[in-house]
């Protein structure tokens, strides 16, 4: 079975920073699009980032440009999201999930997801 393990998140003052990490295991990792999404309390999920080795890196979120970087170590089988200069309305349950070949940013489209990882950004 497809697992997908998100760790790195946490409590961080607005301006810093956070590393998150979705290890991936027991897939064809180069074979998949991995994505980084988020959802706030209240709101729908909504994709941050992805990467894949077919189309390459994807960001989908305007407010994180220039801000939040996906990155990937296929040694490890990790995809990781560096978040810089942080804001509060960045507060979010963080999910890393996984769809064959391509990246989307549509939720519907992923086929396995991890449980996410809490980041929370204070003023």
């Amino acid at each position: 079975e497809v697992q997908l393990v998100e760790s790195g998140g946490g409590l961080v003052q607005a301006g810093g920073s956070l590393r998150l990490s979705c290890v991936a295991s027991r897939f064809p990792f180069g074979r998949y699009g991995i994505g980084w999404f988020r959802q706030a309390p209240g709101k729908e999920r909504e994709a941050v980032s992805c990467m894949s080795t077919r189309d390459g890196w994807n960001n989908y979120l305007d407010s994180a440009t220039g801000r939040f970087t996906i990155s990937g170590d296929s040694a490890k089988n990790t995809v990781y999201l560096q978040m810089n200069n942080l804001k509060t309305e960045d507060t979010a349950v963080y999910y890393c999930a996984a769809r064959r070949d391509f990246c989307s940013a549509y939720v519907s489209a992923y086929d396995y997801w991890g449980q996410g990882t809490q980041v929370t950004v204070s003023s």
